[in-house]
């Protein structure tokens, strides 16, 4: 059992350059850009408060995923079996991949209750599971033990949106915004690796400013999608490239003001999170393309 957990020598035989571009496909599926234009197209273009639900458990299932890492400090399999590059010196378990692809797939398909939605997300699933093992960068436990978190937190999640918790829905939504931020520094002085969580920190600031943003659409915006599909789609492409080449850059001039690594981090993040559901359909209303 042991090694079938934790050999991967299987895999070499299974490579091929072919099947090498397929799996770095569905491996990107599974990295921050694919997120970050996943979630505001999402918002922008199909549903809000779905991707505002979305966006909530993939955030905390990500949370989640780096305290495990820290706290178990469980190697990734020997660098000579990687094809993978960009994990850099983080842990293996769990695999984050797994996790937040099956927190992602499966929650739409439960959101949108479709035979046919649930095979492709099967299939994107798998896809993003085997893709870590075929480039080397999860053992079979690291997997496994992804997959299980995901589908638990996807789960835990959804008991979290029922009735039970019908007084914590209709909170005032800044007290809900209040409530964010005051659980942050607790996550900070839990964590189990020295100095905090680093980078994963930030990733409370994209739920905080996502979440100034649904406050505000909620009272002052209530952001609709143009009904003219041209106007939409060239207004979500405008958002991107704000996104990705603005607000991607802007730690660099925090960090020339002085701030810290972390405190420049958490403030990009924050100011992406806020732009995605409140400046960005802010302006494409000012600009036409919404409603």
């Amino acid at each position: 059992m042991d090694t079938f957990l934790h050999d991967l020598s299987w895999v070499l035989p299974l490579r091929s350059d072919a099947a090498t571009v397929v799996f770095n496909a569905f491996t990107a599926l599974g990295y921050l850009p694919f997120y970050l234009a996943l979630l505001p197209l999402g918002y922008w273009l199909w549903d809000k408060a779905m991707f505002t639900r979305l966006a909530m458990l993939i955030m905390v299932s990500a949370v989640l995923n780096g305290f495990l890492k820290d706290l178990f400090n469980d190697p990734r399999p020997p660098l000579e079996f990687a094809l993978d590059g960009r994990v850099g010196e983080s842990f293996g378990l769990p695999s984050g991949h797994a996790q937040v692809a099956a927190v992602t797939w499966f929650w739409l398909a439960l959101e949108l209750r479709r035979a046919t939605f649930w095979v492709l997300a099967a299939v994107i699933v798998a896809g993003v599971s085997f893709s870590r093992l075929y480039l080397g960068v999860h053992d079979v436990e690291d997997v496994l033990a992804g997959l299980a978190l995901g589908i638990g937190s996807l789960l835990l999640f959804r008991w979290l949106l029922s009735t039970r918790f019908a007084a914590w829905h209709q909170l005032d939504g800044r007290i809900q915004l209040a409530l964010i931020l005051a659980v942050q520094p607790i996550v900070w002085l839990l964590w189990p690796a020295p100095g905090g969580p680093g980078a994963i920190g930030a990733i409370g600031a994209f739920i905080a400013g996502w979440w100034a943003g649904v406050v505000y659409d909620r009272h002052r915006l209530d952001f609709q999608r143009h009904p003219n599909w041209g106007r939409a789609l060239i207004a979500a492409a405008l958002g991107l490239i704000v996104l990705f080449l603005a607000l991607g850059n802007l730690a660099d001039p925090l960090l020339a003001l002085g701030l810290g690594e972390s405190a420049a981090r958490w403030l990009q993040t924050l100011a992406m999170g806020l732009f995605v559901t409140a400046i960005a359909p802010w302006l494409f209303r000012r600009a036409g393309l919404a409603q």
